[in-house]
């Protein structure tokens, strides 16, 4: 069996593949949080539960109405987007001038809420979402014969749903990039938690801006719930289980950058993959190892400005 780095060639690749799903999640994630810290200095942690809370909604979408997955892709995460618009309007803004400690207590609480509230309903085994019939199957990868010896050689095989998740999350994040980075509303955007007063002047609505930001980076997190529900169940502690390390990935990625957080996502989901084949122990904390790293060499983050 040929060999890559001393480990079976199969195996490697089944691990790279595993780590490039993580990192779609984490990238996807790390985006709404990076773009609710960068822009609105809201450290959010109900992030997590915005992504429980689209799952739940696709599946209960599902449920109630007979909505399938393609149009829950859509639904879910104008509707969590929405609700996260509401939290921002009512909960937030009273206290945008306060200390940051404040919101995040405030976040935290949220967090906690939700995920009580459908424990409370749903328990904690995890629903099954199905996959939609278009993504059933798996693709076989082979190299062809003549290239590393005279027979084929199998490598894996890829679920089309695993594939679907890494390509649709590196859009999504690719067009929040240029959405933010390359068009009028997006500086607009940007220019509103800079300077609000200047902004202001110019007849733009400041506050409204605002909350459709925070609703933008909410909906972020319930894309990445939807796409997480076929593969991990829905369950309401889905999104504790990975918003300390979306956190790591930001700081690793630098507080507020947009560039920083797709991709120290997807590159510490390989990196977190691969470690899983060299040394599975150290599988669960290589992303804070990497962290503490990168806080002592570059405190601003990899792509963060230094203050």
């Amino acid at each position: 069996m040929t060999e890559l780095f001393g480990v079976p060639l199969p195996l490697f690749m089944g691990q790279l593949l595993i780590g490039l799903i993580n990192g779609s999640f984490y990238a996807v994630l790390s985006l709404g949080l990076a773009l609710i810290f960068g822009l609105l200095n809201i450290v959010n942690f109900a992030h997590g539960a915005f992504y429980m809370v689209g799952a739940f909604v696709a599946y209960l979408l599902l449920q109630w109405f007979g909505i399938g997955y393609w149009p829950s892709l859509i639904l879910a995460p104008i509707i969590v987007g929405g609700f996260g618009m509401v939290v921002e309007r009512f909960l937030l803004r009273p206290l945008h001038d306060l200390d940051h400690l404040y919101g995040l207590l405030l976040t935290f609480g949220l967090a906690l809420i939700l995920e009580g509230t459908f424990r409370h309903y749903y328990g904690v085994s995890g629903l099954p979402y199905t996959i939609p019939d278009a993504l059933a199957g798996a693709q076989q990868l082979v190299v062809p014969a003549g290239v590393v010896g005279e027979e084929p050689l199998f490598i894996m095989a890829l679920p089309n749903y695993r594939g679907w998740v890494i390509v649709a999350s590196l859009l999504v994040c690719l067009t929040t990039w240029f959405l933010i980075e390359r068009t009028k509303l997006g500086a607009l955007m940007r220019a509103a938690t800079e300077n609000p007063d200047l902004v202001r002047a110019f007849g733009v609505n400041v506050p409204l801006l605002i909350t459709l930001t925070y609703g933008l980076g909410v909906a972020l997190a319930a894309f990445a719930g939807v796409l997480a529900a076929p593969i991990y169940s829905v369950n309401p502690i889905m999104g504790a289980n990975i918003i300390i390390v979306v956190f790591a990935i930001v700081v690793i990625g630098g507080l507020g950058s947009i560039l920083g957080a797709i991709a120290s996502g997807f590159l510490l989901g390989v990196c977190e993959g691969l470690t899983r084949v060299f040394y599975p122990e150290g599988s669960s904390v290589v992303i804070f190892v990497v962290m503490a790293i990168v806080l002592i060499v570059r405190p601003a983050g990899l792509f963060g400005k230094a203050a």
